[in-house]
């Protein structure tokens, strides 16, 4: 049959990235815990497009994303998108997955176990040489610290999530990432908690104050210090209680090889 996609065309104007989106695809990954974990993941797949060429070729995408499905972690993106670059003919490519992913957590004071959802992400690409990023959204509590200074008794507090993506060298599990941020607002949120737990929770956050700015600086101190991670971005946001708009706080830093 006549390959339309591979006519010439004579508009002389390369395409950045040409591929497919918003794909649902169950994967496997590796579980610090519990060695694999499976979930659903939305995954985005691009390569670059010369400019001779009309169109690229969706269905290869997908068969690329076939023969590696149960090898889909983040220290498999390299290959995956070699792979890409390969059979669509292209000088860069581009792979995304997002997918939630699961932790079972304890509550403070009842032990009550319970599975906490987490928005991961796995971002890479692939040119004249390789970038992967990894991304965690993790909910926490913010408690103001003006509205405790300033109220007689009681402070306004909510929920809130810290959102950061970091490069790395060597082994860096979502877990350790997750733990490590969750501990640098007022407080961390549960899916489930029993009566003496709200109570423990709620007083926690109370002596332990931090406006988002406060929040993203605690979360720069530990990035700092982990030999593994050479580039991060944390982005702050908390869901205001009593304004009618969010509070927001961001920071990024390169403190590694390139």
């Amino acid at each position: 049959m006549k390959d339309i996609q591979s006519e010439r065309d004579i508009r002389n104007i390369e395409i950045d990235k040409v591929g497919v989106k918003n794909l649902r695809y169950p994967i496997v990954l590796n579980d610090k815990y519990h060695d694999m974990q499976h979930t659903i993941a939305t995954i985005n797949m691009s390569v670059n497009l010369p400019h001779h060429f009309r169109g690229t070729h969706m269905s290869r995408f997908i068969e690329v994303l076939n023969r590696n499905r149960r090898e889909i972690d983040i220290h498999r993106m390299g290959d995956i998108m070699k792979e890409m670059k390969e059979v669509l003919n292209a000088e860069s490519a581009n792979l995304e997955l997002n997918f939630p992913y699961f932790i079972e957590k304890e509550a403070p004071v009842s032990k009550a176990k319970s599975l906490m959802e987490y928005k991961c992400q796995f971002i890479g690409s692939l040119d004249d040489k390789m970038q992967i990023y990894l991304g965690v959204s993790v909910p926490i509590i913010t408690l103001c610290p003006c509205s405790k200074e300033i109220s007689d008794y009681g402070a306004h507090n909510q929920r809130g999530e810290i959102t950061v993506m970091v490069r790395f060298k060597g082994l860096l599990w979502l877990e350790d990432v997750i733990e490590m941020v969750e501990g640098c607002a007022s407080g961390a949120v549960y899916s489930l908690l029993k009566r003496e737990d709200e109570k423990y929770v709620t007083e926690k956050a109370y002596e332990n104050p931090n406006f988002v700015e406060d929040v993203v600086r605690n979360v720069a101190q530990k990035f700092n210090t982990i030999k593994e991670i050479i580039w991060y971005r944390v982005e702050v946001t908390s869901f205001e209680s009593i304004h009618n708009h969010d509070a927001y706080a961001c920071l990024e830093k390169h403190i590694g090889e390139p």
